[in-house]
Protein backbone atom coordinates (compact mmCIF):
# COMPACT_ATOMS: atom_id res chain seq x y z
CA UNK A 1 0.00 0.00 0.00
CA UNK A 2 2.93 2.33 0.78
CA UNK A 3 6.25 1.79 -1.00
CA UNK A 4 9.37 3.94 -1.15
CA UNK A 5 12.35 3.06 -3.32
CA UNK A 6 15.72 4.86 -3.43
CA UNK A 7 14.23 8.12 -2.11
CA UNK A 8 16.55 11.04 -1.36
CA UNK A 9 16.05 14.58 -0.11
CA UNK A 10 18.22 17.70 -0.05
CA UNK A 11 17.59 21.21 1.23
CA UNK A 12 19.16 24.27 -0.43
CA UNK A 13 19.95 27.14 1.96
CA UNK A 14 19.51 30.16 -0.30
CA UNK A 15 20.29 32.58 2.53
CA UNK A 16 23.64 30.87 3.10
CA UNK A 17 25.18 31.04 -0.33
CA UNK A 18 23.10 28.22 -1.80
CA UNK A 19 24.61 25.55 0.45
CA UNK A 20 23.06 22.14 -0.17
CA UNK A 21 22.39 19.79 2.75
CA UNK A 22 21.79 16.13 1.98
CA UNK A 23 19.15 15.03 4.49
CA UNK A 24 18.14 11.52 3.40
CA UNK A 25 19.47 9.15 0.78
CA UNK A 26 18.57 5.68 -0.46
CA UNK A 27 15.36 5.36 1.55
CA UNK A 28 13.54 2.13 0.85
CA UNK A 29 10.58 0.73 2.75
CA UNK A 30 7.20 -0.84 2.21
CA UNK A 31 4.10 -1.13 4.36
CA UNK A 32 1.41 -3.71 3.65
CA UNK A 33 -2.31 -3.36 4.37
CA UNK A 34 -2.98 -4.01 8.05
CA UNK A 35 0.63 -3.31 9.05
CA UNK A 36 1.93 -0.55 11.34
CA UNK A 37 5.56 0.51 10.94
CA UNK A 38 7.34 2.88 13.34
CA UNK A 39 9.95 5.37 12.18
CA UNK A 40 12.68 5.58 14.80
CA UNK A 41 16.00 7.35 15.20
CA UNK A 42 17.56 10.18 17.16
CA UNK A 43 16.30 13.73 16.93
CA UNK A 44 17.40 15.17 13.59
CA UNK A 45 17.57 11.80 11.86
CA UNK A 46 14.89 12.87 9.37
CA UNK A 47 11.74 11.13 10.63
CA UNK A 48 9.45 14.15 10.21
CA UNK A 49 11.09 15.06 6.89
CA UNK A 50 10.40 11.57 5.59
CA UNK A 51 6.80 11.75 6.80
CA UNK A 52 6.32 15.07 4.99
CA UNK A 53 7.78 13.59 1.81
CA UNK A 54 5.35 10.68 1.93
CA UNK A 55 2.45 13.11 2.35
CA UNK A 56 3.69 15.26 -0.52
CA UNK A 57 4.56 18.38 1.50
CA UNK A 58 8.24 18.01 0.59
CA UNK A 59 9.38 17.05 -2.89
CA UNK A 60 11.84 14.17 -3.16
CA UNK A 61 15.07 14.84 -5.04
CA UNK A 62 14.97 11.34 -6.47
CA UNK A 63 13.29 7.97 -6.07
CA UNK A 64 9.66 6.84 -5.97
CA UNK A 65 6.97 7.23 -3.29
CA UNK A 66 4.03 5.05 -4.23
CA UNK A 67 0.70 5.17 -2.44
CA UNK A 68 -1.37 2.50 -4.10
CA UNK A 69 -0.73 2.97 -7.81
CA UNK A 70 0.34 6.63 -7.69
CA UNK A 71 3.95 7.83 -7.39
CA UNK A 72 3.65 11.00 -5.31
CA UNK A 73 7.25 11.95 -6.14
CA UNK A 74 6.12 12.60 -9.72
CA UNK A 75 2.39 13.19 -9.33
CA UNK A 76 0.56 16.28 -10.49
CA UNK A 77 -0.93 18.49 -7.75
CA UNK A 78 -4.46 17.31 -8.57
CA UNK A 79 -3.35 13.69 -8.08
CA UNK A 80 -1.81 14.51 -4.71
CA UNK A 81 -5.01 16.24 -3.63
CA UNK A 82 -7.06 13.21 -4.68
CA UNK A 83 -4.78 10.80 -2.82
CA UNK A 84 -5.01 12.92 0.32
CA UNK A 85 -8.77 13.12 0.04
CA UNK A 86 -9.44 9.45 -0.64
CA UNK A 87 -6.45 7.30 0.31
CA UNK A 88 -3.84 8.86 2.59
CA UNK A 89 -4.79 10.30 5.97
CA UNK A 90 -2.41 12.32 8.12
CA UNK A 91 -2.51 13.13 11.82
CA UNK A 92 0.16 15.76 12.47
CA UNK A 93 1.29 17.17 15.81
CA UNK A 94 -0.55 20.42 15.22
CA UNK A 95 -4.16 21.23 14.36
CA UNK A 96 -4.48 23.47 11.31
CA UNK A 97 -8.02 24.57 10.55
CA UNK A 98 -9.88 27.55 9.14
CA UNK A 99 -10.75 29.83 12.08
CA UNK A 100 -14.38 30.02 13.23
CA UNK A 101 -15.37 26.69 11.64
CA UNK A 102 -17.21 24.62 14.30
CA UNK A 103 -15.45 21.55 15.63
CA UNK A 104 -18.21 19.24 14.42
CA UNK A 105 -17.73 20.47 10.85
CA UNK A 106 -13.94 20.20 11.10
CA UNK A 107 -14.24 16.50 11.95
CA UNK A 108 -17.00 15.78 9.43
CA UNK A 109 -15.25 17.54 6.52
CA UNK A 110 -13.08 14.58 5.33
CA UNK A 111 -16.24 12.49 4.93
CA UNK A 112 -18.15 15.19 3.09
CA UNK A 113 -15.15 15.58 0.76
CA UNK A 114 -15.58 11.98 -0.45
CA UNK A 115 -19.34 12.29 -0.93
CA UNK A 116 -20.72 11.05 2.40
CA UNK A 117 -24.07 12.64 3.20
CA UNK A 118 -24.35 15.39 5.77
CA UNK A 119 -26.24 13.34 8.34
CA UNK A 120 -23.89 10.35 8.15
CA UNK A 121 -20.79 12.57 8.22
CA UNK A 122 -22.01 14.45 11.27
CA UNK A 123 -23.03 11.22 12.95
CA UNK A 124 -19.53 9.80 12.56
CA UNK A 125 -18.06 13.08 13.81
CA UNK A 126 -20.30 13.00 16.88
CA UNK A 127 -19.27 9.43 17.64
CA UNK A 128 -15.55 10.24 17.46
CA UNK A 129 -15.78 13.47 19.45
CA UNK A 130 -17.75 11.70 22.15
CA UNK A 131 -15.34 8.80 22.22
CA UNK A 132 -12.40 11.20 22.52
CA UNK A 133 -14.07 13.00 25.42
CA UNK A 134 -14.62 16.37 23.76
CA UNK A 135 -17.64 17.84 25.64
CA UNK A 136 -20.69 18.29 23.42
CA UNK A 137 -21.02 21.92 24.52
CA UNK A 138 -17.77 22.61 22.61
CA UNK A 139 -18.77 21.04 19.31
CA UNK A 140 -20.26 24.28 17.92
CA UNK A 141 -17.10 26.24 18.76
CA UNK A 142 -13.90 26.51 16.75
CA UNK A 143 -11.20 24.14 18.02
CA UNK A 144 -8.73 27.03 17.78
CA UNK A 145 -10.11 28.12 21.17
CA UNK A 146 -9.36 24.74 22.82
CA UNK A 147 -6.48 23.58 24.99
CA UNK A 148 -3.54 21.80 23.38
CA UNK A 149 -4.78 18.36 24.43
CA UNK A 150 -8.29 19.06 23.16
CA UNK A 151 -6.94 20.28 19.84
CA UNK A 152 -4.90 17.11 19.49
CA UNK A 153 -8.00 14.99 20.08
CA UNK A 154 -9.94 16.96 17.45
CA UNK A 155 -7.01 16.41 15.09
CA UNK A 156 -7.19 12.67 15.74
CA UNK A 157 -10.97 12.60 15.29
CA UNK A 158 -10.60 14.32 11.91
CA UNK A 159 -7.81 11.96 10.88
CA UNK A 160 -9.87 8.86 11.68
CA UNK A 161 -13.24 10.08 10.38
CA UNK A 162 -12.74 8.63 6.89
CA UNK A 163 -11.48 5.01 6.68
CA UNK A 164 -8.29 5.87 4.80
CA UNK A 165 -6.47 2.86 3.33
CA UNK A 166 -3.17 4.45 4.46
CA UNK A 167 -2.37 6.59 7.50
CA UNK A 168 0.55 8.73 8.63
CA UNK A 169 0.65 9.40 12.37
CA UNK A 170 3.08 11.90 13.88
CA UNK A 171 3.19 11.34 17.66
CA UNK A 172 -0.57 10.72 17.95
CA UNK A 173 -0.50 10.13 21.73
CA UNK A 174 1.53 13.25 22.62
CA UNK A 175 -0.15 15.63 25.11
CA UNK A 176 -2.81 13.07 26.06
CA UNK A 177 -3.78 11.77 29.47
CA UNK A 178 -3.99 8.03 30.14
CA UNK A 179 -7.69 7.68 29.34
CA UNK A 180 -7.53 9.49 26.01
CA UNK A 181 -4.26 7.80 25.13
CA UNK A 182 -6.07 4.46 25.44
CA UNK A 183 -8.85 5.66 23.13
CA UNK A 184 -6.31 6.69 20.49
CA UNK A 185 -4.46 3.39 20.71
CA UNK A 186 -7.76 1.56 20.25
CA UNK A 187 -8.58 3.66 17.17
CA UNK A 188 -5.21 2.78 15.66
CA UNK A 189 -5.76 -0.91 16.39
CA UNK A 190 -9.17 -0.73 14.71
CA UNK A 191 -7.60 0.92 11.65
CA UNK A 192 -5.05 -1.90 11.45
CA UNK A 193 -7.81 -4.49 11.79
CA UNK A 194 -9.72 -3.06 8.82
CA UNK A 195 -6.54 -3.17 6.71
CA UNK A 196 -5.02 0.30 6.88
CA UNK A 197 -1.29 0.57 6.19
CA UNK A 198 0.17 2.82 8.89
CA UNK A 199 3.46 4.66 9.30
CA UNK A 200 3.96 6.38 12.63
CA UNK A 201 6.39 8.31 14.78
CA UNK A 202 5.84 7.11 18.34
CA UNK A 203 8.04 8.47 21.12
CA UNK A 204 5.80 6.55 23.52
CA UNK A 205 7.72 3.27 23.90
CA UNK A 206 4.71 1.37 25.24
CA UNK A 207 2.50 2.53 22.38
CA UNK A 208 5.14 1.54 19.84
CA UNK A 209 5.49 -1.92 21.38
CA UNK A 210 1.74 -2.42 21.39
CA UNK A 211 0.94 -1.18 17.90
CA UNK A 212 3.91 -1.63 15.62
CA UNK A 213 4.82 -4.72 13.65
CA UNK A 214 8.25 -3.38 12.68
CA UNK A 215 10.59 -0.47 13.32
CA UNK A 216 12.69 1.33 10.72
CA UNK A 217 15.65 3.37 11.99
CA UNK A 218 15.73 6.43 9.73
CA UNK A 219 19.30 7.15 10.88
CA UNK A 220 20.61 4.57 8.44
CA UNK A 221 19.36 6.74 5.57
CA UNK A 222 21.01 9.89 6.97
CA UNK A 223 24.33 10.58 5.20
CA UNK A 224 25.85 12.49 8.12
CA UNK A 225 25.22 9.55 10.45
CA UNK A 226 26.40 6.96 7.96
CA UNK A 227 29.71 8.81 7.36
Amino acid sequence: MIELSDVSKTFTLHNQGGAVIEVLTGVGLSVAPGECVALTGASGAGKSTLMRMIYGNYKARSGAIRIGDVDLARAEPRQIIRIRREVLGHVSQFLRVVPRVPTLDVVAEPLRAVGVGEQAARGRACDLLGRLNIPERLWTLSPTTFSGGEQQRVNIARGFAHPYPALLLDEPTASLDAANREVVLALIEEAKARGAAIIGIFHDDAARARLCDREIDVSRFTPARAA
